[in-house]
């Protein structure tokens, strides 16, 4: 099956031997994004709400580079280092999503890379 890098320049660049997204058999398979600011490279400073809409703003980037939104996401994973987190997390997420949000994983791991708290990966489908 062909496959298109998508390669988002409002997005951090990748940190290792992977794409920001993959566009296959209709679907844009996301890396997960962590709270990089795209100009710095480094974690934005702030608390779990602030690392929160980082990740929502990079993965917004990425749709974009696709001519997709969050009106197009299907499933989506969370990766929290603290469980705590979660009602933070989950508020800033759902003012992308509102009540048509996609399905969803949520899963506690022992770190993240850079030392970030929350990453977010998505799949979309595209027309």
């Amino acid at each position: 099956m062909p496959f298109e890098r998508v390669l988002a320049h409002d997005a951090p660049a990748p940190i290792g031997p992977y794409n920001q997204a993959i566009r296959a058999g209709g679907f844009l398979f996301c890396s997960g994004q962590i709270p990089l600011d795209v100009a710095t490279g480094e974690l934005v400073p702030g608390d779990i709400a602030a690392q929160t809409r980082q990740v929502m703003k990079n993965i917004a980037a990425v749709l974009a580079a696709a001519n997709a939104t969050f009106a197009h996401v299907v499933k989506t994973t969370i990766f929290l280092v603290d469980m705590n987190d979660f009602a933070a997390v989950n508020d800033i997420y759902g003012e992308s999503f509102g009540v048509d949000a996609p399905a969803r994983s949520t899963v506690a791991v022992a770190a993240l890379p850079k030392g970030s708290r929350v990453e977010i990966e998505v799949v979309a489908a595209l027309s």
